[in-house]
């Protein structure tokens, strides 16, 4: 068969990389070899178009235990001589071709970064995004990957613990699925992703391989069209009992010292853990393909290859161990083939039958080697025009306070997400917290210390689409007041970076002001980004999703007591509001929902503001002087009163305090860097000797009640009718027949 441009082409590679790879082995490639580029230099392995831009975060922290990007996932130090580990991967395309095991699989494949590090999995968390969910499809979408990811977490035993879910209309086509896994260690347990050693053996461990998911990390990387259902076998089956057996067997095995390195076989499959392996430990492989075990027979060389196959491991065990090895896997009742060994001319070298399949040098092949890297030109959206242009005058101020709440509180991007969450175990270990005391972010008991961990995914895409700069600002701010009101300390960011297509101009200015604005806010909080994944090309050809910059962050606990919840505790408890109080709907829930204003400039932020409001939060948490603290959000203040009260069903009496500020703005607005905290009469006194001490503003607006909301000394009603609209809305959608 002859090798041609057109050949490349095929295989989502451009002239220009085709000439490239040429050059790298001094000869035309085969088959073979050009399916190894293929997986290796698509966007979703190497990063080609967004490294340059990566590298700029901030990578390093005094608590860091691993360079970002130097393991499967994030290491940093808790004490008491454990580490976390974590990490939030996309599964967006999958999901959107078959919702159900391309969520599933998303699921396995995160946790398995996870314990592939030897670190147990203790909590999951997801970041979802779908079309109106007025639209049959995007109801379709949601059942699937919700049942999807219940399936796959419930069976494999990670509590799922925490997540947002958004609705846009951008999101029609395109729905994203970004799922976290978090993890626990002890310190000099880990084990790394390398290949090391001149002859020792390597190993095939877990589920047979058979031609689901080949080309997966290609298909990542292109734009949905009504022909992509067409790519079906692009998407991977996963099986969570397989991989429960493989995460107990991994954790055993590691314990008998035998093990050198170790790597899930992920995107791009086993060409992409052994380059990755050999090129870390600047060595090359020897493998006998036909050693793999198969599902299918006749399978050939790049299929076997490029597959995705789920459940699957790539060891290096020292030579002369392996009888400790293959103990172990036969235990758990798991294949385990000896397939290849190490080799020391850094050469990845595939034999099948026999006969020399490919020949490539293993740098060559990974980010950070040869693979190439873009500086991609970037312009100016359009539509900015539109933004910059909006007058809030145009508005007009709506008094009605009841009638607007009933109607916020109902969207599905606010109301209870229970008919989702209701699908998940989130018991499971035991470790989670906040099933019945519940704070802005999950806390999770870190066994066996004393600490706990705040888990949140957090990112509004409506500010960023109005302003990529400040609205990633935004989500790494809001992930960290999430952790600070439930009584953490924010430790470090893992980032699912959601865009369009780089190769358009005005997305990928989108990207690079979203960068941008991360680092900014990252360094301000010192919560270095350890690594996590860039999902390009979720695009349609209806145009680009908002721009989805998804901030996971972990914050510390350093004793369980110090857990803050966000719901009120008694009548009489007083109820304030710190932060600063603003005039603004910009990019509100109010202003994009209830109005019907697509183009508006990004909420109120100021990073040094938001910084002294989460400064302040954690004293008084510590000095236990407040009994709830709920950031601002979506929906404004109002609705964060009601969450508030929901949980205990208490009311709430309150007035506006600032005449001067549009009643709507005052209720309604989601300007940033605003907490409610209640707190017990018997504390007032020293609440307001230390906040009067402080340069925070703050505002007491009511108290807390028995069961009535009241609001500018009228009555809105009983707050068990408001948490029915609240809890009651996606589901009574969700019934309605697809």
């Amino acid at each position: 068969m002859e090798i041609t441009a057109k050949t490349a082409a095929q295989l989502r590679i451009t002239e220009e990389e085709f000439e490239l790879i040429k050059s790298k082995l001094g000869r035309t490639p085969n088959f073979t070899e050009l399916c190894a580029f293929s997986g290796m230099w698509s966007e979703h392995c190497s990063y080609k178009n967004s490294i340059k831009w990566l590298k700029t975060l901030p990578r390093d922290g005094k608590k860091m235990l691993v360079k970002a990007g130097e393991e499967n996932a994030g290491l940093m130090d808790i004490g008491d001589g454990y580490g976390v580990v974590f990490k939030i991967e996309s599964h967006n395309h999958p999901s959107a071709i078959e919702p159900f095991q391309g969520a599933a699989t998303g699921v396995g494949g995160i946790n398995r970064d996870i314990f592939t590090m030897g670190a147990r999995p203790i909590a999951s968390l997801n970041s979802l995004r779908f079309g109106n969910l007025s639209e049959a499809k995007t109801r379709h979408l949601l059942s699937g990957v919700v049942h999807g990811i219940g399936h796959y977490g419930n069976c494999f035993g990670v509590p799922t613990v925490g997540g947002e879910i958004y609705f846009e209309n951008c999101y029609y086509t395109n729905p994203l699925v970004n799922a976290m896994s978090v993890g626990i260690v002890k310190n000099g347990e880990t084990v790394s992703a390398t290949a090391e050693g001149t002859g020792n053996p390597v190993f095939f461990v877990g589920s047979a391989t058979g031609k689901d998911g080949i080309g997966g990390a290609s298909f990542a990387s292109a734009e949905i069209t009504e022909d992509s259902a067409e790519d079906l076998p692009a998407v991977q089956v996963g099986d969570p009992f397989q991989e429960k057996k493989l995460l107990e067997a991994c954790l055993e095995v590691i314990q008998t010292g035998a093990v050198v390195g170790m790597q899930d076989m992920g995107a791009a499959g086993i060409i992409c853990s052994t380059a990755e392996m050999s090129a870390k430990g600047n060595a090359g492989m020897r493998i006998e393909l036909d050693k793999v075990p198969m599902r299918q027979s006749n399978m050939k060389a790049w299929e076997l290859l490029l597959s995705e196959s789920q459940e699957r491991m790539l060891l290096v065990v020292k030579k002369g161990e392996e009888k400790s090895v293959l103990d172990v896997f036969e235990k758990w009742d798991l294949p385990c083939s000896h397939i290849g060994e190490v080799t020391g001319d850094g050469l990845l070298q595939f034999y099948m039958n026999g006969e020399l399949e490919a020949v490539i040098p293993a740098h060559e092949l990974v980010l950070g080697g040869g693979a190439p890297q873009y500086e991609r030109a970037y312009s100016k959206p359009e539509y900015l025009k539109k933004i910059e242009a909006f007058d809030v005058n145009s508005i007009v101020d709506d008094k009605d306070i009841k009638s607007i709440a009933e109607k916020l509180v109902a969207l599905p991007n606010i109301a209870s997400k229970r008919w989702v969450y209701d699908q998940y175990d989130s018991m499971v270990g035991t470790g989670n917290t906040n099933t019945n005391s519940p704070s802005d972010a999950a806390v999770v008991i870190a066994k066996p210390t004393n600490k706990a961990l705040a888990l949140t995914t957090d990112c509004n895409s409506r500010y960023v689409f109005a302003d990529p700069y400040k609205g990633a600002m935004i989500a790494v701010a809001e992930a960290a007041r999430n952790i600070v009101c439930s009584g953490g300390e924010p430790l470090g960011v893992t980032n699912c970076l959601n865009f369009g297509n780089p190769y358009d101009p005005q997305v990928y200015y989108q990207f690079v002001h979203a960068i941008q604005g991360m680092g900014e806010a990252c360094r301000k909080f010192d919560t270095p980004v350890t690594g996590g994944n860039v999902s390009f090309y979720n695009q349609s050809p209806d145009g680009p999703v908002y721009p989805t910059p998804t901030i996971g962050m972990v914050g510390l606990l350093n004793d369980i007591s110090d857990k803050m919840t966000l719901d009120f505790k008694e009548a009489g408890d007083l109820i304030y509001v710190l932060g600063h109080l603003k005039n603004d709907i910009h990019s509100s829930e109010y202003l994009h929902k209830i109005i019907g204003e697509e183009f508006s400039p990004a909420p109120y932020f100021d990073l040094e503001e938001e910084y002294a409001v989460q400064q302040l939060v954690l004293q008084l948490i510590r000095k236990k002087m407040i009994a709830s603290a709920h950031d601002v959000s979506e929906g404004g203040l109002l609705i964060s009163l009601l969450e508030s009260a929901f949980n205990r069903s208490m009311g709430f009496e309150v007035s506006q305090t600032d005449k001067n500020i549009r009643t709507d703005a005052y209720w309604f607005g989601e300007a940033q860097g605003r907490i409610v905290v209640s707190v017990k009469p018997s504390m007032v006194d020293s609440f307001l000797q230390l906040l009067n001490a402080q340069s925070v503003p703050f505002a007491q607006l009511g108290v807390v009640t028995s069961r009535e909301v009241t609001v500018e000394k009228s009555n809105f009603g009983a707050i068990s009718d408001w948490k029915k609209m609240y809890d009651n809305s996606i589901g009574n959608v969700m019934s309605v027949s697809n």
